[in-house]
């Protein structure tokens, strides 16, 4: 569940390549002279003088927290080894006015930058290149002709990291430079952050940082966008937020920034995230106006945010998910590691606040505390405890309400890692709150819908799959829903179904994998006249969906991201009361001969009950499936996902499916 193969959630869709500013450009640089002389971080100069000995060099510039220019700066340490007995030279220089030259010492000693990396102030060397972007990378010839400029390759783009990469850019350009053959491709467009320059604007509004800005982002960013947090960058400072103004207004226009998908014309949720017209106009005011600081005296406190814990106490009981700390590569895809953990508990346990705190942010993708209850325990729902997203607030549930936990009970945590360019450990733990048994009145578990028998067609752009809620517990209220897709991922919308009229309860026009969110209905919603709770979600499996790993393929139900889910969430109340109103009725004492055939009267129900449920699965699927009603059904005809997690077996291995076989 909830698999990716993303490098980064929150860090890569902060990241765009859309011409939204009038900044972007995508000419070559023309200039003859594009000589210079840097201070580096070694504390050396770097020069790019004018008839170099070396046959190409290649102009990299990087960013100190832009998430793609921390990817790639292992794979450029990697190209620079591989070429420089071939007579390439690889220069990194960062133009960002946002990051000191402490910043840059700090980039090359964490992704261990082997080649030369120099501080280019005033970005007097980006304005020569023309370079927009880090990562941007310039191909020159022994003229310091620009040969190629653009992206590096193609395995990492916003919101998505590829387990291969495809289009080799700039070696196939380096390649071809030097066997002296002509360059197939000289210009991609760069993929990243715009580069933080220093403006020479002059100051047209009244606006300032200080008496408007300031509060925009402190009611909006903050939040992540902070040190500590798990935005790659702070919006606290007024020098950072001038670097970062045209990537930070690039991400609001595209609606990437406040994360939040779903349509506000259906239900009301706690937890959304909306940036309103007129602080969207303050902050486009301000940076076209050449951003003015302002009066100090104007600028309003920082908001107080809890560090760590989000829980409004300190856990009662924290749990490590193990002592010594899971290595994370600096590369690659990590499949999900599991961890369980016996928090000894002796009786139930009623858990009223629950939080995963990661140990180190960067490389959290998400992680899930899931319950695993002894054998024959009274237990309700999938066994979900607690999850962490990263953006997403951790509340306590309403008064009343909490979670069962079993005595005996064991604690699994299921953690999904990214790597982000550099070796990480994490060690991360479970906070729990206590609530008294008399104090409980609703008990709160999970329940699913789910499809698991799709199958999406090659090329469908448009493939939709419904599901619904099998069973709804009387007198039950909902809290909160959350639909999960992956990679192909479309869209998302839940129904309800009251007196054959279907209702519009949560709208999800533009579902993204990066962002597994938790929508919380701003109070519970009392489920007692819902006839049903339905959802629809599609699929884009066409070469359109940027994410989308082959369009080629057919596709199932399957954990990896390059498979799909159809699934969704629901965390529901049931009051306690009526739970024990029926323990509380007085039963007839019963002699053991009584007893007895009470038990194989109920036994004997039971079994024609199970009967009469496998001999309605058995028509369904000939059904569906036995297209010219002769009994039989070829194998091949029977979708993959059926055949998987249906448990169709083709017992003589003849390629028909038959009666008796199911």
């Amino acid at each position: 569940m909830l698999r990716s193969r993303f490098t980064t959630l929150f860090l890569l869709v902060l990241l765009s390549t859309s011409p939204l500013l009038a900044l972007e450009k995508t000419e070559s640089a023309k200039d003859a002279s594009l000589t210079f002389r840097l201070p580096t971080a070694g504390g050396k100069v770097v020069e790019l003088a004018a008839d170099p000995a070396e046959k190409a060099t290649v102009v990299c510039f990087l960013g100190a927290e832009c998430p793609l220019a921390r990817l790639y700066g292992p794979k450029l340490n990697e190209m620079q080894a591989a070429y420089d007995s071939r007579g390439v030279r690889f220069i990194g220089v960062n133009s960002n006015q946002q990051d000191s030259l402490e910043d840059v010492k700090e980039y090359v000693k964490r992704y261990e930058i082997s080649f030369p990396m120099a501080k280019d102030y005033n970005n007097e060397v980006a304005d020569q290149f023309e370079a927009v972007r880090t990562p941007e990378v310039f191909v020159l010839d022994q003229q310091l002709t620009v040969r190629y400029r653009g992206r590096i390759d193609n395995q990492y783009l916003p919101g998505i990291s590829r387990a291969e990469t495809t289009t080799h850019d700039l070696k196939n350009a380096l390649d071809q430079l030097l066997a002296g053959k002509p360059i197939e491709v000289t210009e991609t467009k760069p993929n990243g952050c715009f580069i933080g320059r220093v403006k020479q604007n002059e100051v047209t509004t009244k606006l300032t940082f200080c008496k408007e800005v300031a509060g925009v982002l402190h009611r909006h960013c903050v939040e992540c966008h902070r040190t500590g947090e798990i935005a790659p960058f702070s919006l606290t400072d007024y020098d950072e937020v001038r670097g970062w103004a045209d990537t930070m207004l690039e991400t609001i226009e595209d609606g990437r920034m406040p994360p939040w998908h779903a349509s506000p014309k259906y239900g009301h949720y706690a937890n959304a995230r909306f940036m309103s017209e007129k602080d969207k106009e303050i902050l486009r005011e301000w940076v076209a106006g050449g951003m003015p600081y302002g009066d100090i005296k104007d600028l309003p406190e920082l908001p107080k945010f809890r560090e760590g814990w989000h829980l409004p106490q300190v856990p009662e009981v924290v749990y490590e998910m193990r002592k010594r700390p899971f290595v994370v590569p600096k590369e690659g895809v990590v499949e999900y590691q599991y961890f369980v953990v016996d928090p000894g508990f002796k009786e139930d346990k009623w858990v009223t606040g629950a939080q995963v705190l990661p140990g180190n942010r960067s490389v959290v993708h998400h992680a899930i505390v899931f319950i695993r209850p002894p054998d024959g325990a009274d237990f309700r729902g999938i066994g979900w405890l607690t999850a962490y997203v990263p953006g997403q607030r951790i509340n306590m549930l309403p008064p009343g309400r909490a979670r069962k936990v079993p005595a005996g009970s064991k604690l699994v945590f299921q953690m999904h890692y990214t790597p982000n360019g550099s070796v990480e450990e994490d060690i991360s733990k479970v906070g729990l709150m206590f609530g008294k048994d008399e104090e409980i009145t609703h008990e709160v578990f999970t329940l699913i819908g789910i499809d698991q028998e799709f199958e999406i067609p090659p090329h469908a752009s448009d493939f939709p799959v419904s599901a619904k809620v099998r069973r709804i517990p009387p007198h039950a209220e909902l809290l909160a829903i959350a639909p999960h897709m992956h990679l192909r991922g479309k869209s998302f919308r839940l129904f309800t179904k009251q007196d054959k009229k279907k209702e519009i309860l949560l709208d999800v026009p533009n579902y993204d994998f990066n962002w597994q969110h938790i929508y919380e209905l701003s109070k519970p919603m009392s489920l007692d006249k819902v006839d049903g709770l339905e959802f629809t979600v599609k699929f884009d499996n066409s070469k359109e969906n940027p994410f989308n790993p082959d369009p080629n393929e057919y596709v199932t139900w399957g954990d990896q991201t390059w498979e799909e889910m159809a699934i969704a969430f629901f965390e529901v109340a049931e009051p306690r009361k009526h739970k024990a109103e029926k323990k509380t009725q007085p039963e007839k004492k019963l002699s053991k001969a009584e007893q007895q055939k009470k038990q194989a009267e109920e036994q004997k129900k039971r079994d024609a009950e199970l009967k009469q449920k496998k001999e309605e699965q058995i028509e369904a699927f000939f059904k569906r499936f036995d297209k010219n009603g002769d009994g039989r059904v070829d194998l091949e005809e029977v979708p993959l996902a059926t055949q998987r997690y249906g448990r169709i077996r083709d017992r003589n291995d003849d390629g028909v499916i038959q009666r008796d076989e199911l």
